[in-house]
């Protein structure tokens, strides 16, 4: 790797690593329980560390250590979390991590060691990362999909030369069928996974019934797993197993990643919220229509199509790690193309039907 190069990329990792740390402190000053909040703080430490390291290599390297900025992403993130709690964004932050991947010198698997201690105040992760973890990817993914198409079907049918009246029953046709077709996909999908936990909670309080030991046995192994000395997992272990509610709810917390009061959340609120998703995200083509005629309603269309992209494509940076340019402009690519097949297919088939 030439020196520019590795001078460049060094300067990634470092910007990387300080907004790591300035997020974590954020989250930290922002989180209601303290030794959830010490736990951030610890892992803003160790990201001011690797920060330290890749700063040392760019001057091992001649180069030029930039100053420190806090970028976009990280002020996102913040309002969230001020808005809606760090629970909110930690699984995004986890899976940005994931996305980054960079070859540090502090260990950053203890990141997710703090949220994943028996006794840490955070023990409900399983359902961070099933429910709130998949909130910000959800909603930015539904209402991707409602602009999209609707798009899609406002082009084809401005494409076929339909009349202003037509592509507007159209464009709010689509809306809601769309939408009602995302709620019930939804609530089938949310259902089913808590019919299936259902029968998972279920196996396991048999099995403790018959064979408690197994459900220590159990518990000891998932303990080790997380560090633990055998001897003391197995102890807290057989303490646990004494109360076989409290050895349920622990199995089906650790084994199952989920909060079993909540089962994966309510199918009802997650088809609602998809519903509003969607159509929120399929108003942006067809609302022009609502206000201008002609060509200045397809224009108006092709603009505001154009920001509700560049809004979702910056919601679709903060859980993927790329950036905030790469991701607009691939939004911006894939809607084009969509938009000017179905504008081409309407044409045809309007001149070729309408004459």
């Amino acid at each position: 790797m030439s020196r520019p190069r590795s001078a460049r990329h060094y300067r990634t990792n470092l910007r990387i690593e300080r907004d790591n740390a300035v997020l974590y402190d954020n989250l930290a000053e922002l989180a209601g329980d303290r030794r959830l909040s010490h736990a951030y703080r610890r892992i803003a430490d160790g990201e001011r560390a690797n920060a330290q390291f890749w700063e040392e290599r760019l001057r091992h390297a001649g180069a030029e250590v930039p100053p420190a900025r806090t970028g976009v992403r990280v002020r996102v993130l913040t309002w969230f979390a001020r808005q809606f709690g760090t629970e909110f964004v930690m699984p995004t932050v986890v899976r940005l991590e994931h996305a980054d991947h960079l070859p540090t010198p502090v260990d950053r698997t203890g990141h997710r060691d703090h949220f994943l201690e028996p006794h840490a105040p955070t023990t409900r992760s399983g359902r961070h990362r099933t429910q709130s973890g998949n909130t910000l990817r959800a909603a930015v993914l539904g209402a991707n999909d409602g602009l999209v198409s609707n798009a899609s079907l406002v082009m084809g049918m401005a494409g076929a030369v339909t009349g202003d009246h037509a592509i507007l029953l159209a464009g709010f046709a689509g809306l809601v069928a769309g939408a009602c077709s995302m709620a019930l996909g939804e609530w089938l999908s949310v259902n089913s996974s808590r019919e299936f936990y259902q029968a998972q909670i279920a196996a396991r309080a048999e099995r403790l019934a018959v064979a408690p030991e197994d459900g220590a046995s159990s518990l000891a192994g998932i303990y080790r797993d997380k560090g633990m000395q055998p001897d003391a997992a197995r102890a807290l272990a057989d303490q646990i197993a004494e109360r076989p509610r409290t050895a349920l709810d622990t199995l089906v917390r650790e084994d199952l990643g989920i909060d079993p009061e909540e089962l994966g959340g309510s199918a009802w609120g997650a088809a609602i919220s998809s519903f509003c998703l969607f159509a929120l995200g399929a108003l942006f083509p067809v609302a022009p229509f609502l206000f201008l005629k002609g060509a200045d309603a397809i224009f108006a269309s092709i603009g505001s199509t154009m920001l509700g992209l560049v809004l979702i494509g910056m919601g679709t940076a903060l859980f993927t790690g790329r950036s905030m340019a790469f991701s607009i402009a691939r939004q911006l690519a894939i809607t084009v193309a969509a938009a000017a097949i179905t504008y081409g297919v309407g044409h045809v088939l309007g001149t070729t039907l309408l004459g």
